[in-house]
């Protein structure tokens, strides 16, 4: 019998935000990753575990960024995260008193409050406030598979003619990796699956086996495969090819996708933005800046005027019908291309942007572990990982791989449109002087050593794909805007610094405080390769 592999890639992908001060000056922003703690990585990693001590068969491929990596093992942010959770656990409790009078509501505001004290206790004692080193023993013990990316998650086709960029944002990621999980391991994830000319070359010169690509890499290929995208295929430098299904994340996703049926809760609606300010007044901060609590009690409506309270038990029902749903459809299509493979193994690879589990849809972690439990309870397919199908890497169909990406209609024109494409001069320009830097001081030690390190800092910082899609998207896209010049600036001081032989020793302290982000640097992975 041929084999039939489901490959599950999940990308947990974060900008760093991060700051050191008193938490209501930043509350809007912390929230991004706070409430992806709480709604993604904490229950993603409460299901690993469940299925390790049931003893449950699974295998997933996890990308975490090194900027989240960094942030999530930061003990400032962790202790900003619990006082986090206070905050909304006090306005849970004066949730349970205004609404004490509707046993509806109550039991929505009680399942609530239960779980942010579970969140703290998971987090502050199961996990020591460090999630990376369980998902560690987990990859150890084979249950996932942690796969690189780029040090800031930088949309690397925009440098294709500056290979120095492209070696600094890899060589960075792959180091982080290193550092956080001791491993770097076989592959790398390529940010929006951004696919561009020679960066398998590039690839290929850190010992890298393979990537992930888009659907459009293999089929658009002036050499197509016979097989699709339900076998690895490699590029012309050997650099192994998986394929993305296309149907995912649409199945989740799309104007009829699971996220959006009427009995799962609605993710848009918050007691933050609906109840008087008054109500809210010991929550909100300083500036008052109404953000989400997590307190979310309606379900999917096609009306907004229609109040449907939400029901976990209809929600439950429905996510075993839509797990049923996704297995059967990715088993038909795994049979159907076995067989015209002429009984050949098949696999099939889903990327699902961990925003879909718990963010986006607040029923996503509970789906997937019923996609799970049913592929171990069926065994009529298997879950596998990219790195199980690299033992004939070299035999594999060469293919010249189509010029695509994950993000936009298929070229990443989110990330270079109207709205942000103003920043890319600046980073192209900056990019171009941090080379130059590096060959006008090859060798420096002490200070000037810190003040170059602290320019590569910042223009990784820069050049990360977080600040265009905010402002694209326009999610918080002053702040955005902020943090990309902030970063621009300090490069251009360190440039300036140099220039004129003076260094502000104190400002340099400072910004080394304020980001405090791989601090193994090297200024150098910016040289040109001799």
């Amino acid at each position: 019998m041929p084999n039939k592999d489901l490959i599950l890639v999940i990308s947990c992908e974060q900008g760093y935000i991060r700051n050191a001060e008193d938490i209501d000056t930043f509350y809007a922003q912390n929230d991004i990753l706070f409430s992806s703690i709480s709604d993604t990585y904490l229950p993603l990693l409460n299901l690993f575990s469940k299925l390790e001590k049931e003893e449950v068969p699974f295998k997933i491929g996890l990308v975490i960024s090194p900027a989240l990596c960094t942030l999530l093992s930061d003990p400032i942010v962790q202790k900003q995260y619990v006082d986090y959770l206070e905050r909304r656990i006090a306005l849970g409790n004066e949730e349970l008193e205004r609404c004490k009078d509707n046993p509806k509501l109550l039991k929505i505001v009680k399942a609530s409050v239960e779980k942010l004290l579970k969140d703290r206790l998971d987090f502050t004692e199961t996990y020591s406030s460090n999630i990376l080193t369980p998902l560690r023993h987990l990859a150890s013990k084979g249950y996932l598979e942690l796969i690189p990316t780029s040090a800031t998650y930088a949309y690397l086709p925009h440098y294709e003619d500056l290979e120095e960029v492209l070696n600094a944002q890899i060589e960075t990621g792959l180091n982080a990796q290193r550092y956080f999980f001791k491993d770097a391991g076989d592959g790398f994830f390529l940010p929006e699956l951004g696919w561009t000319n020679n960066i398998d070359k590039v690839l290929r010169s850190y010992n890298i086996n393979y990537t992930i690509v888009d659907t459009r890499a293999v089929l658009f290929s002036s050499t197509l495969p016979e097989n699709g995208i339900f076998e690895p295929v490699r590029s012309n430098h050997s650099l192994v090819l998986f394929a993305r299904d296309r149907e995912t994340p649409k199945d989740i996703c799309d104007e009829n996708g699971f996220m959006y049926n009427k009995v799962y809760r609605c993710q848009q609606r918050d007691i933050g933005f609906e109840l008087d300010s008054k109500e809210l007044d010991d929550f909100l901060g300083r500036d008052k800046a109404r953000v989400q609590t997590g307190f979310k009690y309606w379900a999917n409506s096609e009306n907004e005027k229609e109040e449907i309270l939400y029901d976990s038990e209809k929600a439950k029902e429905q996510v075993k019908k839509d797990a049923l749903s996704f297995y059967e459809s990715k088993k038909n299509r795994l049979n159907k291309a076995s067989k015209i493979m002429e009984e050949k193994n098949a696999m099939l690879l889903c990327v699902i942007s961990s925003r879909f589990l718990g963010q986006i849809w607040h029923e996503g972690i509970d789906w997937l572990e019923e996609v799970i439990r049913l592929i171990a309870k069926e065994q009529e397919i298997k879950l596998s990982l990219c790195k199980e199908h690299l033992q004939d890497q070299f035999n594999m169909k060469k293919i010249s791989v189509y010029p695509c990406a994950a993000s936009g209609t298929g070229y990443a024109e989110d990330l270079l449109d109207g709205s942000n494409s103003w920043m890319i001069r600046y980073i192209r320009k900056a990019s171009e002087r941090m080379i130059d830097l590096t060959e006008r001081f090859p060798s420096e030690t002490g200070l000037k050593s810190r003040l170059l390190n602290l320019g590569a800092r910042e223009l990784l910082l820069a050049q990360s794909s977080d600040w265009s899609k905010m402002i694209q998207e326009g999610k918080l896209p002053d702040y955005a805007r902020t943090e990309f010049k902030k970063s621009i600036l300090s490069f251009s001081k360190v440039f300036d610094s140099l220039a004129s032989n003076t260094v502000s020793t104190e400002w340099l302290i400072n910004m080394e405080k304020e980001h405090p982000i791989f601090p193994w640097m090297s200024y150098r992975i910016f040289s040109r390769k001799k």
